[in-house]
């Protein structure tokens, strides 16, 4: 897949799966720009220090202003991949409304956010484009979600709104998608759950190889998809 000098938005992109998605993006020969809200983890981002990484610092997805940091001067954005987000275990009756509006925020609005974004700044540009949103096995089997109700709702929104809005954008040649990975094979969670089956877990560079094709000038046709992406779990 060939991506010189296409300029891609990787929110979530200082995170496991995103610095997957930006190494292998810029292997392709992508521009990624990186916005983030945590300066630890822009810290041990491995690719920080690369001359086609441009990291944007202070950008709460969640908040319309931080949006709007995010993709400021973008030139010609091509893709913009919706990978920030968060995870938070509750039953329902033990999460409160704040509790909710959490998963809310981190997931489903900063999304939406960033889609309305990426699609204004890809309408001026008026070359088409791509977006990739991440949502989660939960959205897609929400029996499954029992315990996490709020985190399931929240992914469940994400990918209605792939659905729709790869509808609303079609006639601008703008493809919308989904990937809905499974428990990744990521140090976090082998320490979260060490007595799991690792190996059937997707790993994180599998996962990327999805985005990347969704995301790429190759795909003309695939739009309005959620796509699983379990491995073997």
């Amino acid at each position: 897949m060939d991506y010189r000098n296409r300029h891609i938005v990787v929110t979530g992109g200082t995170g496991a799966l995103g610095s997957a998605v930006v190494g292998a993006l810029l292997a392709a020969g992508a521009v990624c720009h990186v916005p983030y809200n945590d300066e630890r983890h822009a810290l041990r981002f491995p690719y920080r220090d690369n001359e086609r990484v441009k990291l944007i610092g202070g950008c709460d997805l969640a908040d319309e202003a931080g949006v709007v940091r995010a993709f400021h001067g973008i030139d010609g954005l091509w893709a913009s991949l919706h990978i920030a987000g968060g995870f938070a275990m509750s039953p329902l009756a033990a999460t409160s409304k704040a509790g909710l509006m959490a998963m809310i925020d981190v997931n489903l609005v900063s999304c939406y956010l960033c889609c309305g974004a990426a699609i204004r700044a890809m309408i001026k540009h008026g070359a088409g484009g791509r977006i990739v949103n991440i949502a989660a096995r939960q959205a897609l089997e929400p029996r499954t979600g029992a315990g996490m109700t709020a985190y399931t709702a929240s992914k469940a929104g994400v990918a209605a709104v792939t659905e729709a809005l790869a509808q609303e954008v079609a006639e601008h040649g703008i493809l919308v998608n989904a990937v809905v990975p499974s428990i990744m094979d990521t140090p976090a969670n082998r320490a979260a759950m060490p007595k799991a089956a690792f190996d059937a877990w997707p790993k994180v560079e599998e996962v990327a190889a999805t985005i990347l094709f969704l995301a790429s000038p190759e795909n003309r046709v695939t739009r309005g998809a959620v796509v699983p992406a379990y491995g073997r779990s």
